[in-house]
């Protein structure tokens, strides 16, 4: 015989098992990730490795804690809006929203959904958030001041060719974010004593004409803002400037190490490793409201002497000095 009270015990301690085994075998979350961009589909169709990498080494296993979905406009932004859209119906966890188009687009379709932004250019002067310190709403991530490098491009543009007095621009007009540098380039100009000659382009097809304009009045240097719709086109532009010897200037050390004269802008690899940071937080309860917007803590400056020699160029060595990386 067993006893009322080691029956109700025995009872009560499978019961606890059982819900402890059901517990057990419930299957842990997977945060769902969206990623939109602007720009073209990358051939394997995934977020940048750089980012999935750095999530993985937080303890994010792809397919098991972590999967992605992915949407690029293929540089088509009225596509945007759709896609963003799309990815809310898909009840992502977070998105994260690469260049300024992109931010835009995901803000418009969700005040719920986390976003972090990155190379969203300058997020408080086209709205996206209140302040870096205090951003307010679902919004964070990685701004990359490049309204204010603008300037300092241009003066390293100037360093490097001090005899420059008309210098071209070449920047997507329809881009606010884009059209922000411009005008602070502008403003650097005047001081510098340098004529602009803006060369605004829409569209795959305004390149040709921008061209034209350098060809029929050559610029002395040349300076390439850079968005998804100029990064498309980026070696029409190489080409173009290597062709008709123009010295110019961009925003990533990459177009240099593909021919280009000089860069001065971050590494896209560690804003991707910071927005990884970003997300970790906000998967564990942080609010993106109140975490600060960052800017990138280095920047790095790229000369090419090959392209140099090629121009006909003798690069300062004061320039060279400074430099963080020098292609032979």
């Amino acid at each position: 015989m067993i006893s009322r009270r080691r029956f109700i015990g025995v009872l009560a301690g499978g019961a606890f098992a059982s819900l402890h085994d059901a517990k057990a075998q419930q299957p842990a979350k997977v945060w769902r990730i969206g990623f939109l961009a602007s720009s073209a589909r990358p051939p394997d169709g995934a977020p940048p490795a750089t980012l999935r990498q750095a999530l993985q080494e937080l303890g994010y296993v792809d397919g098991t804690s972590i999967s992605y979905v992915g949407r690029w406009a293929e540089v088509k932004r009225d596509r945007l809006p759709g896609l963003a859209a799309e990815m809310v119906g898909l009840k992502v966890d977070l998105i994260v929203a690469f260049g300024a188009p992109a931010a835009e687009a995901a803000k418009e379709a969700t005040s719920t959904i986390p976003i972090v932004i990155v190379n969203a250019g300058d997020p408080v002067g086209i709205g996206l958030i209140a302040s870096l310190a205090r951003p307010g709403g679902n919004v964070s991530g990685i701004s990359d001041q490049a309204t204010e490098l603008s300037a300092k491009r241009l003066e390293l543009l100037k360093e490097a060719m001090p005899n420059a007095s008309s210098i071209a621009v070449l920047w997507n007009a329809g881009d606010r974010a884009m059209t922000l540098r411009y005008r602070e380039i502008e403003k650097a100009a005047r001081v510098l004593g340098v004529t602009i000659r803006p060369l605004g382009v829409r569209e795959p097809d305004d390149f040709d004409v921008a061209f034209t304009a350098m060809t029929r009045e050559r610029p002395d240097a040349l300076l390439l803002i850079t968005d998804a719709l100029t990064n498309l086109n980026r070696t029409r532009v190489l080409d173009f400037a290597a062709a008709h010897r123009v010295p110019a200037m961009y925003e990533f050390g990459s177009l240099v190490r593909e021919g280009g004269l000089i860069s001065y802008g971050p590494d896209l690899g560690d804003s991707y490793r910071r927005a990884a940071v970003y997300i970790d937080r906000i998967l564990k309860g942080a609010k993106p409201s109140e975490l600060p917007v960052e800017q990138p803590n280095r920047y790095y400056l790229l000369v090419n002497l090959k392209t140099a020699k090629a121009l006909g160029l003798t690069i300062p060595q004061s320039l060279l000095l400074r430099a963080d990386e020098v292609i032979q």
